[in-house]
């Protein structure tokens, strides 16, 4: 359980966790306080935090928008060990999980809709000024305070090390396949990329009994991503007959890749009206024709995630189908080797931090 302050500050809570000072992106133990919680919010003493590789570039300030010291990690899973006294959603003793976001304005249409990730003032899970002027800090702690509509319950039926990267990897890959009109039996999806977010995109097809195409540059993924995934086939992206033969086959293509690639091979093997959905970031522009958009009535789009109510749908249908990311389970003192393992894409497809049984209390 989690250390309490004395005195007048005795409800805010004493957190340990590991943090980055600065752009070297190295993690060290880290001493800081959580607020204290309200009355809507909950309490987690966190047990597992997967590692996104958003926690890296965060960590080396890429996306030019950290604030350092800066614990990082959203794919939070944790027991719940206080609410607050209006909380309805959850009870002491839950097991539940919190994702990318911590806030939102709460009245624009997007927050109305259920979509609170792309209010414009989303907060996010770390690395943002929350509503009272602190800096929120992530899931590479002992514990986490969130409002109780930033939170989902984890079924019991899941094994809580690869539930939690669904709240990240699983969310992002989720929610465009039921926003785009695409978890339908029979429609063929192709699947760019077979990472963190690749793997789980073809588990959730295949549960929405989708045919399913992983594309890669890599043809020593072809055995996994057939034999242990269940895709039905495979593309070599640098073949260019492959590419060829599959050529307007495709209802839709989740394009998970965020290092620089060209996506008019993709666009190709789209059938008319054929959707590309881009759930990567890559960090330069990328370039398209427009005919082969004109001609075949073709659209390019983006998602990045989902809200509560989606993020909680997802859980229980992964409930339902038996579907977890596949993790590696690391000490909390790893975490450095483990981003130098993710830099160099060595990871089969997601590292997870057993928060609870390797996190030390630091001395004072």
């Amino acid at each position: 359980m989690s250390n309490v302050l004395a005195g007048e500050e005795s409800e805010k809570v004493v957190t340990y966790g590991w943090a980055a000072r600065d752009t070297s992106g190295i993690l060290s133990p880290f001493h800081f306080i959580r607020r204290a919680n309200g009355d809507n919010d909950i309490t987690l003493d966190i047990l597992y935090s997967g590692i996104c590789h958003t926690d890296l570039h965060m960590v080396k300030n890429d996306f030019r928008i950290s604030i350092y010291p800066m614990v990082p990690g959203h794919e939070i899973v944790g027991k719940v060990t206080k609410v607050g006294r209006r909380v309805t959603k959850f009870s002491v003793g839950d097991i539940a999980g919190v994702g990318g976001s911590v806030g939102s304005c709460g009245s624009c249409s997007d927050c109305s809709n259920g979509f609170y990730v792309y209010c414009p003032k989303m907060i996010l899970t770390y690395s943002a000024h929350y509503y009272d002027g602190t800096i929120t800090q992530g899931g590479y702690s002992n514990n986490i305070v969130v409002d109780q509509n930033f939170v989902v319950l984890i079924p019991k039926s899941l094994p809580l090390d690869g539930a939690a990267p669904l709240l990240c990897a699983g969310i992002t890959v989720y929610s465009p396949m039921k926003y785009y009109g695409l978890a339908q039996p029979g429609l063929h999806l192709g699947v760019v990329g077979l990472g963190g977010l690749g793997h789980v995109a073809v588990k959730f097809a295949k549960a929405f009994g989708m045919h399913v195409t992983v594309i890669s540059t890599s043809p020593s993924k072809k055995e996994e991503a057939l034999e242990k995934l269940g895709a039905d086939e495979f593309l070599v992206s640098l073949d260019q007959q492959q590419l060829q033969d599959a050529r307007g086959t495709m209802d839709a293509i989740i394009d998970t890749v965020s290092a620089n690639h060209s996506i008019q091979p993709l666009i190709a093997l789209l059938k008319t009206s054929g959707k590309l959905i881009l759930v990567g970031g890559p960090p330069s522009p990328l370039e398209v024709l427009a005919m082969p958009l004109l001609l075949g009535r073709k659209i390019i789009a983006g998602s990045a995630g989902g809200g509560r109510e989606e993020i909680q749908e997802m859980m229980d249908f992964a409930a339902k189908h038996n579907i977890t990311a596949d993790v590696e389970v690391i000490p909390m003192d790893y975490v450095n080797t483990a981003f130098e393992r993710l830099e160099k894409n060595d990871v089969k497809y997601r590292f997870v931090i057993d928060v609870a049984n390797t996190i030390s209390c630091m001395s004072n």
